[in-house]
């Protein structure tokens, strides 16, 4: 695992610009550092040495020196493609998997991209054509950003390093701040500065001549089969999975594996019998702490566990570290859950496997049973009257039972869900923002997306939608920048396009049925894990936000964030506060939509500057 950066054309100290981009993520690789440097482009690299720990060190180039490549990620299929490669007579210098895309790219272009099985996002420069050519692996696993300033194109793993360009004017990106307040996430491939883009998963892009066109080479389609059974998909499962760990363990390092009580991570961990596996938790009750849950599985599985119990004092003191780390703001307290579990792993191994991806492909999030709840009242009830019953009980100033069924209900799909987050809507907005005009749907950035999954049944739509949206902007975006943050290779077998294709087939009643979630992934699982594992609702990663900001202690350093010359920039601090104040006093439960809020306050100080 690396960090690359990098840009084309002439600036002064252009050598002392791109190493001190390239310093800016000495993290991702602390290893080593490379660079290629001429009077068209200058290359950046830091390496975290996994596989030819002694000879993989990058740039590397083809054999006439014609094409430079610096690689961040794996090509688990590497040993194949050089197989391939070979008999064309490519000559090869080292035993890094890196080495297959220079020439690989040299012998099929872009149509290399297809072939690839791994996480990756690469740069290549073509010395003949002074052209640059980058791409990110098929479902985003590993970032990278881009931006163009004048005659300048300049590509990193992380936007820090982009921000470091001498002649980039940082300036906020109001639009992201619109579209973060609803989804906690900034929406790629927007980002909250403006003029730096997100290269989206699957995609590649070359810029020749000052002009930038990128193009797509891989798309998550689902080609469902009706007639599969639960005992066929469940032994489909199976095969591709095992096969799909066992490619990710590839390494000339030792491999780890994150291990929660769920069932993602428990069937990834029994492949690793007599290896290391790493938890954390809080002190808060069994809710927040799955330490003893999985200390248990590692003793029937011989793995060895490691875990920590986090204070409440060293999660708060580490918010601000965190959120330089992600670059963007992002709301999701487990990501400082996930920066923890990274530093105790990094201490024992370089690598892991983790459990990021199943939720989306094998249907796990219980949102994904509520069409099927939903079926018979939006049978019963036209949208008209389920408008009408839900703005009715929106006005009943207590809780009732039912009252959550009839709100949620009023919609369908299409119009009502944006992902696994939905913090703000458009009329919250509006009431807070202090230029409300910006505020805007929050279901009309998903249009486009519905679209193209129009023909797919409701669940897989959502399923769609989140491997777009959610899994890149959230899951993964995390797993990458805490793990990196920590120098820890992160890998995610789920997250395989062989695995995908199985995962692509399944009909709906093998995903979410009204037992379980993951229905078919779960019975796989139960080949190799206890039942109650393998069945165990799924928790997330639970962190106490709600019973922190119930704390006076937490409470006022979240308030004095709402009275800061910050949240006066942006926020109706009366309104804000409101929300802060009828959570603390048990009046409702705000705890998301006020972290989301605190978050991008401590974020915009970190990358801006103002602060009290």
């Amino acid at each position: 695992m690396c960090g690359i950066c990098g840009f084309t054309g002439e600036i002064i100290n252009k050598s002392k610009v791109i190493e001190d981009m390239t310093n800016l993520i000495i993290h991702r690789g602390p290893d080593s550092s490379g660079f290629f440097i001429d009077k068209d482009v200058s290359m950046g690299f830091r390496r975290l040495s996994i596989i030819d720990v002694e000879g993989g060190t990058q740039p590397i180039y083809n054999e006439n020196n014609t094409l430079v490549l610096t690689f961040n990620g794996e090509i688990y299929n590497y040993k194949e493609l050089k197989k391939e490669l070979l008999e064309k007579n490519h000559k090869f210098y080292t035993e890094a998997d890196s080495e297959v895309l220079i020439h690989g790219f040299e012998e099929w272009g872009s149509d290399m991209l297809p072939k690839l099985r791994g996480m990756f996002a690469f740069a290549i420069w073509d010395r003949e054509n002074q052209s640059l050519f980058i791409a990110r692996d098929p479902f985003g696993i590993k970032p990278l950003h881009w931006a163009q300033v004048e005659n300048n194109f300049i590509y990193a793993s992380e936007i820090k390093s982009i921000l470091a360009f001498p002649t980039f004017e940082k300036k906020f990106n109001y639009k992201t701040l619109d579209n973060y307040l609803s989804f906690q996430y900034a929406v790629p491939p927007e980002t909250f500065f403006e003029n730096i883009y997100c290269l989206m998963p699957g995609h590649f892009l070359k810029y020749e001549k000052g002009e930038v066109k990128t193009e797509r080479y891989f798309e998550p389609k689902f080609n469902i089969n009706p007639n599969l059974d639960i005992k066929t998909a469940s032994k489909q499962i199976e095969k591709v999975f095992k096969n799909s760990v066992e490619a990710h363990r590839i390494s000339d390092v030792e491999v780890g594996c994150f291990l929660s009580s769920g069932v993602d991570s428990s069937y990834v961990s029994s492949y690793f019998g007599g290896q290391k596996a790493f938890t954390v938790g809080f002190d808060f009750g069994e809710k927040y702490n799955e330490v003893t849950w999985a200390k248990n599985l590692s003793k029937k599985l011989g793995i060895k566990h490691y875990y920590k119990i986090i204070s409440s004092e060293e999660f708060w003191s580490s918010i601000k570290k965190v959120q330089y780390h992600m670059d963007q703001p992002l709301a999701d307290p487990s990501c400082i859950a996930l920066y923890f579990v990274s530093k105790l792993a990094s201490e024992h191994v370089k690598v892991v496997l983790s459990g990021e991806g199943a939720d989306e492909l094998f249907g796990g999030y219980t949102i994904y049973n509520e069409p099927r709840v939903f079926k018979l009242y939006q049978k019963i009830f036209n949208q008209k009257a389920r408008t009408f019953l839900a703005n009715t009980v929106k006005k009943i100033p207590f809780r009732f039972k039912g009252r959550s069924f009839i709100i949620r209900g009023e919609h369908t799909t299409e119009n009502k869900y944006i992902g696994n987050a939905f913090m703000f809507s458009q009329e919250d907005k509006r009431k807070i923002l202090k230029n409300p005009a910006i505020a805007t749907r929050p279901q009309d950035l998903c249009k486009n997306l519905y679209k193209k999954a129009q023909d797919y049944d409701d669940v897989t739509k959502m399923q769609y939608l989140d491997i777009n949206m959610w899994m890149v902007g959230d899951i993964l975006l995390k797993a990458d920048r805490m793990s990196m943050a920590n120098s820890l290779e992160l890998r995610v077998p789920f997250l395989d396009k062989e695995v995908f294709k199985v995962a692509a087939s399944l009909p709906t009643n093998l995903k979410a049925p009204r037992e379980n979630t993951k229905y078919a992934l779960r019975l796989a699982a139960m080949k190799r894990l206890p039942e109650d594992t393998a069945q165990k609702e799924k928790l997330g990663f639970p962190v106490p936000t709600r019973v922190w900001l119930r704390d006076k202690k937490y409470y006022e350093i979240v308030r004095s964030a709402f009275l800061s010359k910050t949240a006066e920039k942006f926020f109706n601090c009366e309104e804000i506060l409101h929300f802060l104040d009828d959570h603390y006093n048990g009046k409702w439960d705000n705890s998301r939509k006020v972290w989301t809020i605190y978050i991008f306050i401590v974020w915009y100080n970190i990358y801006f500057g103002e602060s009290d």
